[in-house]
């Protein structure tokens, strides 16, 4: 019996093993909450300079009387915004992920970390240039479904890590 109690305790420790070695099982759910709410103030942000209601954006139409607020001009105001919401979400990731590894005692730069930070940053590398290309052809309608689309496919290409 006590034979047998050892191979299964055994088992477990190759299970566990293995797990740890193919997975980046570190990832906080509260990291991605951080950065919904860096979205969602960064979306306030933006409201607020524009002038906007959920139904109507004053400074679209021509006789509004709309001057930029703060002295900044719309694209160096939208391009601090998205450089904060950036900042503030890749810091919530990063804090609160590694404080999930502490508390589990694992590491958290290795091998694996590694290849799920390379591969999620192939696809959101490119979809950052492709839009900076839609913003320099003025197609700026096009820029936020292009960057949902490049999330999109950063995660799943970064999904077989985690």
């Amino acid at each position: 019996m006590e034979s047998r109690e050892k191979h299964l305790q055994d088992l477990s420790e190759i299970r566990s093993l293995m797990e740890r070695s193919s997975r980046f099982i570190s990832l906080s759910g509260l990291s991605g909450i951080s950065a919904g709410i860096s979205a969602l103030l960064g979306a306030a942000a933006i409201y607020w300079y524009f002038d906007m209601t959920p139904f109507i954006n004053k400074a679209y139409y021509a006789g509004s009387g709309w001057t930029p607020k703060l002295g900044i001009e719309p694209m160096v105001f939208l391009s601090i915004v998205a450089t904060l919401v950036l900042f503030f979400a890749l810091a919530g990731g990063v804090y609160f992920t590694t404080q999930k590894a502490r508390k589990k005692g694992q590491q958290i730069w290795n091998k694996l970390s590694q290849k799920l930070l390379l591969n999620l940053l192939i696809p959101l590398v490119t979809g950052g240039l492709f839009c900076l290309a839609l913003i320099k052809q003025g197609q700026f309608g096009m820029v936020a479904p292009a960057t949902l689309i490049f999330y999109g496919l950063a995660l799943v290409n970064g999904g077989k890590y985690t």
